[in-house]
Formats: structure tokens, C-alpha cells, sequence
């Protein structure tokens, strides 16, 4: 076979292979027309779950300006912010969501987890109190976090020379564990 006979059948193959309905306009898709979309706030947890948190931030404030600032969505705003490490809106979003009567175990953690990273160790044994108490104490996470804020809080020395390590682990959809590193 010669190659323009080769190139020739290449061509033919690749022909039976093209999509004949390819749209008239080459630009991507607008608004689908049915009006259907997913709930923000189903994406903005599914996006936590995911680790993604700066997109996570964005659908909650999707979910926000459809429902209005709700304590599930402020917890879940909170819950954002600690995982990006802004550890003073983190706070405070998470005091507000609090306030509600049904705020979750999981909130009234992660508050927790907020005031350790930021050395407020009495408080946040308080905070774990409530979370545990709340939770009828059936939350691994929970019962560990506040057992290490009581110990760090039993600890009457502090020495500014041995510095101690403890890391932020992510168990679950936005329930947070203190761990001390090895």
C-alpha cells in the first residue's frame, strides 16, 4: 500500500468516526432550560467532604443568598474557614451558629477545635463539654478532643521553651480532631 492510498483509508475511518451532530454555535452551553439545578447547600457539603474548601466557601454563599444566613449554613461557612485556617472568622461564625436551638454536636466541636488553635484551652474545654453533653457522648472525636483539652488544661506549667505540636484531623463532613503530633 502506498502511503496516499494508506492516508486515503485513514481519512474514510476517521469520516465513519465523526459526530454529525456537532451544535452550529462552538460555544459552550448557557442555563439548562428545565430550570433544574443542584442545591448549593448539598454542593457545598459535598465540596467539604472533598477538601475543596474555597469552593466550598462559594456554594454556601450560593446556599446563603437563596436561604438566607441559616445556622446550618453558618456552621458550614465556619466549618470552611477553619479547614482554610482563618481561625477569627471561623470563630465567629461558628458562635452565631451555635446560638440556634438545634445547632449540632459537630459545631459546638469545631467552636472547640477554633478556641484550642487559638490557645483558649478553658473555654474550649467548656465548648467540648456542651458538644459531648449534646452528643450523649457518642462521638470518638468529641470525647478525644475534649479529653485532651481537659489534659492540656491540667497541665499548671507552661514552659515557652518545649513547644508542642498538635495537628487538625478531618474525620467525616466537617468534624474536626485534635491530635498531638509524634
Amino acid at each position: 500500500m502506498t502511503k496516499t492510498a494508506l492516508a486515503l483509508a485513514l481519512l474514510i475511518a476517521l469520516a465513519g468516526c465523526s459526530d454529525s451532530t456537532l451544535p452550529e454555535d462552538p460555544f459552550a452551553p448557557g442555563v439548562a432550560d428545565s430550570g433544574h439545578s443542584t442545591d448549593p447547600l448539598t454542593v457545598a457539603h459535598r465540596l467539604v467532604r472533598a477538601q475543596e474548601y474555597e469552593l466550598a466557601l462559594q456554594a454556601f454563599s450560593r446556599a446563603a443568598l437563596k436561604d438566607g444566613m441559616t445556622p446550618e449554613i453558618m456552621a458550614g461557612m465556619g466549618t470552611v474557614n477553619l479547614g482554610l485556617r482563618r481561625l477569627g472568622q471561623a470563630e465567629t461564625l461558628l458562635r452565631d451558629a451555635i446560638k440556634a436551638e438545634d445547632a449540632v454536636p459537630e459545631t459546638w466541636n469545631n467552636l472547640g477545635v477554633v478556641l484550642m488553635e487559638r490557645g483558649e484551652t478553658a473555654e474550649a474545654s467548656q465548648i467540648f463539654r456542651h458538644a459531648y453533653a449534646l452528643d450523649n457522648g457518642e462521638s470518638d472525636a468529641i470525647r478525644d478532643n475534649l479529653r485532651l483539652a481537659l489534659a492540656k488544661l491540667d497541665e499548671a506549667v507552661y514552659d515557652p521553651d518545649t513547644e508542642q505540636e498538635y495537628k487538625i484531623v478531618r474525620r467525616g463532613s466537617g468534624d474536626f480532631l485534635i491530635r498531638k503530633i509524634r
